[in-house]
């Protein structure tokens, strides 16, 4: 129990409770007087999509293997490491790869760092990273036909010695930090040395696409993952480059396309190297221009801790430089993990407290005592990298066929079928031989097994387009989601989303769906029907893998399966997009015996054309890796994918929490998102929040910048340093009044509203964080004096007058939209001098034993 007098406790929390009242009453109804402003209109488009044609840039292009080729590159500057869409025109109808040959008339993407000193304009083949996955017609090297080697690659060639000693070329790769790797040197052979897997590169690691196929009207999109010297030192890009004039720019690089047509010089297929000369000079490249790589901040910031939502970190990595940069900036290093252990470690102030990053309100035990401040409107994205594989049965039209490997660029999901991928529900997704009868139901004396994947799914096929019905994808990674391990504010509003669906509900208690597909009994929220005797919890603020079948292991020395080992969870929202850009689904391969120790083999990536994968991520993270998503059934009825525009019409359809009205939210079974028809249902804010009685005055203004930066200059959309990442909608301009009043409040340390009974300073929270030593009953020192709130102009120069807020005033779709802000700027000026006066005064109330 607390150690401060009952009375005097009740006393000094009653007026700071009042306190808080009076500030946030009278901002609220100078707010309803002036009106809540909708969403700020986005910045002009800064785009830095680029095309180039063929015709333009091939010397030869008359003789390329497509004349008429135009290549558009969705960005091509301030890169970090992220996707990029390429698509293109003017290709020929593609035919797939095999294990002998390459394929006819496709494409081959790499991503190069060197200027062609002999072709200015372009880049050196030499400096592209190549001939990773070692498939015909995309390796570095190889044995030549006769007569084929031309003068341009004798220098990397062997002398042809008849049919026991062909010619043999390797073109070498030159590293960006200066180390040749070579096969051939001085027209000899080099003992030892793999031209194509090396210190630089491997399967495992190569952006390289191999084969990027085009339909049969020469058009073609694909994803390309550009690697920054983080991903791939070998090629440097975005390495830090210091001009004369003391301006670091990011060292550039190229993304390079090279045309393949049905045969190579010499040979009856596709199966030489694109680097090889004949080819390669028909290649079409794109300059890549990057970000510098690191923080240039002033030496002697500060650094100051921000931890918690992950889905803010894509904005914080751009705002940071900007930050840090400005004159006294700070450095702000944010720890991304569980928001409702942030939010702990914050409500209980220490000098140490982390500024913390949320979504949803404190839930733990004793008093919020927290200040709010919105700082992003963003959305969870069920991501998706599937390429078409129509079946081969003789019911499938010609304009299908004529698509085979090109990428679905359009799904809808429904909370039950969400649901069926988050239980492990389809049988793919647990090992092959295990024991899945449990995944099945009877049908008389028949049983019938639940769908192997979602695409075999009927509940999945009536609501898509009807050529998903024609095709036949296997593969573990449509059976499920890539998710992350851990607790996290997504899990939880995912998790609702689901459970705000009458049908998902039902599906989840043991309900068949009406073509007869049952719930994994191990994931049942029913008890009755879960062998475990107890129910699944939902919502919950985690993704369980709950079914315990496994392979057992074997007397050779294999290990167990398990569904974990089977389908591994991902290490954040972040590396679940990544990995779907990727086409990576985390399958299980084979036990190597032979491996130091003996394990399982990890299964190379799907490359463009075979990839099947679905993913849970956030919408910015969607969106740097250039992801498709899937459209989701809103309560309403209608399917809206995550865009701008979907994930504002959500943000004003948000509704303030019962236990903290700071927070809003989408309430799913509210008046107005129900009437929200455009309006996208995982969308969610992020908050900053702090307990205004840090003792540490530096960092409480240290984080009301961080705070006036990210609600003000940082939601200019944009691609640049300092701007809105894409995959957030701006604040609405309430929001950003919420925030400059939150800062404000917080700068001046406003003591918390302290309420009896609060649990002692020793005792640890439930989580295992310890507690401040800093009760929230009222027995913490006393705040130091505030100073008047900041003027606009002065200590928030960024603000543009723009300061008004609303603590307690959540928006709804009742509030008017009348433009009458000119009164805010007075109204939150007026409340940080409440703010500052309840400062001075509550310290000195009289003390009582």
């Amino acid at each position: 129990m607390p150690t401060a007098a009952p009375e005097r406790r009740s006393t000094r929390g009653f007026l700071s409770g009042v306190t808080g009242v009076l500030v946030t009453a009278f901002v609220f109804a100078t707010m309803t007087l002036s009106g809540l402003a909708t969403a700020q209109p986005a910045a002009a488009d800064d785009s830095t999509a680029t095309s180039v044609k063929a015709s333009d840039y091939d010397k030869d292009a008359a003789n390329s293997p497509f004349p008429e080729l135009e290549l558009t590159v969705s960005q091509t500057r301030g890169l970090i490491s992220q996707g990029i869409e390429v698509g293109w025109t003017g290709g020929k109808e593609s035919t797939p790869p095999s294990s002998q040959t390459g394929g006819e008339n496709f494409l081959q993407f790499a991503q190069c760092w060197g200027d062609d000193p002999a072709n200015p304009g372009h880049p050196d083949r030499t400096t592209c990273q190549y001939g990773a996955f070692v498939s015909p017609g995309a390796t570095r090297d190889g044995n030549r036909a006769p007569g084929s080697v031309t003068p341009e690659d004798e220098q990397y060639s062997t002398p042809d010695n008849g049919s026991l000693d062909p010619g043999y070329t390797a073109i070498p790769f030159k590293s960006a930090n200066g180390e040749t790797i070579a096969a051939v040197v001085d027209n000899k052979r080099v003992p030892g040395v793999n031209v194509n897997t090396n210190a630089y590169f491997t399967q495992y690691t190569s952006n390289e696409i191999p084969w990027a196929g085009s339909g049969a009207d020469g058009t073609g999109s694909t994803k390309f993952e550009v690697q920054t010297v983080v991903q791939a030192q070998g090629l440097g890009c975005g390495s830090r480059v210091t001009a004369a004039d003391g301006s670091v720019s990011g060292a550039s690089c190229w993304l390079v396309a090279i045309p393949r047509g049905t045969s190579d010089g010499g040979e009856a297929s596709i199966t030489a190297s694109g680097l090889n000369s004949d080819v390669w000079k028909h290649h079409v490249a794109v300059k890549l221009d990057f970000r510098p790589v690191g923080i240039n901040c002033e030496i002697g910031a500060a650094e100051r801790q921000i931890a918690g939502s992950e889905l803010i970190a894509t904005a914080v990595g751009s705002w940071q430089p900007s930050l840090c940069a400005a004159p006294g900036g700070d450095v702000y290093t944010i720890i991304t993990g569980t928001e409702s252990d942030a939010l702990a470690t914050a409500n209980f102030a220490t000098d140490t407290s982390a500024l913390a990053l949320t979504s949803l309100p404190y839930s733990g035990e004793g008093t919020d005592n927290l200040v709010y401040a919105p700082i992003g409107l963003t959305a969870v994205s069920v991501a998706f990298a599937i390429d078409r594989f129509p079946k081969q049965d003789g019911t499938v039209p010609d304009e299908v066929l004529d698509k085979a490997r090109l990428p679905f660029e359009s799904m809808k999901l429904t909370p039950r079928l969400i649901a069926k991928l988050l239980t492990t529900s389809y049988r793919d997704s647990l090992p092959n031989d295990a024991d899945r009868t449990h995944l099945g139901h009877k049908k008389g004396d028949e049983y019938v097994p639940n769908p192997r994947n979602l695409l075999f799914d009927p509940d999945f096929l009536a609501i898509n387009d009807a050529e998903w019905a024609q095709q036949a994808i296997a593969g573990v990674g449509i059976s499920d989601m890539l998710i992350p391990q851990g607790r996290s504010d997504v899990a939880t509003m995912l998790w609702r989303y689901v459970m705000a669906d009458a049908d998902a509900r039902a599906f989840l208690e043991g309900n068949p769906d009406p073509w007869g597909m049952v719930v994994n009994k191990y994931s049942s929220t029913n008890g009755t029907i879960n062998p475990t005797g107890t129910g699944l919890s939902l919502p919950r603020d985690s993704f369980p893998k709950a079914d315990p079948t496994e392979v057992a292991a074997r007397d050779d020395g294999q290990t167990a399966i398990n569904l974990v080992t089977w389908r591994p969870y991902t290490n954040n929202f972040d590396s679940s997009g990544y990995l779907t850009l990727r086409g990576d689904a985390q399958a299980l391969g084979s036990w190597d015996a032979f491996g130091n120790p003996p394990r399982f083999s990890k299964v190379t990536r799907s490359l463009p054309g075979s990839q099947a994968v679905i993913s849970v991520t956030d919408s910015s993270a969607a969106e740097k890796y250039q992801l498709v998503t899937a459209s989701l059934k809103t309560p309403s009825g209608s399917f809206v994918a995550p865009t701008t525009d979907s994930i504002a019409a959500a943000g004003a359809a948000m509704t303030a929490s019962a236990a903290q009205p700071q927070v809003l939210g989408l309430d799913l079974g509210s008046p107005a998102v129900q009437a929200a028809s455009s309006a996208y249902p995982l969308s969610m804010p992020v908050y900053a929040a702090a307990n205004p009685s840090l003792s540490d005055a530096d960092m409480r203004a240290s984080y009301a910048s961080f705070i006036r930066f990210a609600s003000t200059t940082g939601q200019n959309p944009g691609e640049q340093i300092g701007d809105l990442p894409a995959g957030y909608a701006p604040l609405p301009s309430a929001w950003r009044d919420q925030a400059a009043v939150a800062a404000n409040v917080l700068e001046n340390g406003l003591p918390p509203a302290a309420a009896p009974g609060s649990a002692p300073a020793s005792e640890p929270l439930a989580n295992g964080t310890p507690r401040s030593t800093t009760s929230a009953a009222g027995a913490a020192p006393a705040a130091p004096v505030a100073q008047a709130a900041p003027a606009a102009g002065e200590t928030n120069p960024t603000a543009s007058g723009e300061v008004a807020g609303a603590l307690a005033g959540a928006q709804t779709p009742a509030d008017p939209d009348v433009a009458g802000l000119a009164a805010t700027l007075p109204a939150s000026l007026l409340a940080g001098a409440l703010s500052a006066a309840a400062v001075l005064i509550i310290p000195r109330l009289p003390r009582r034993a």
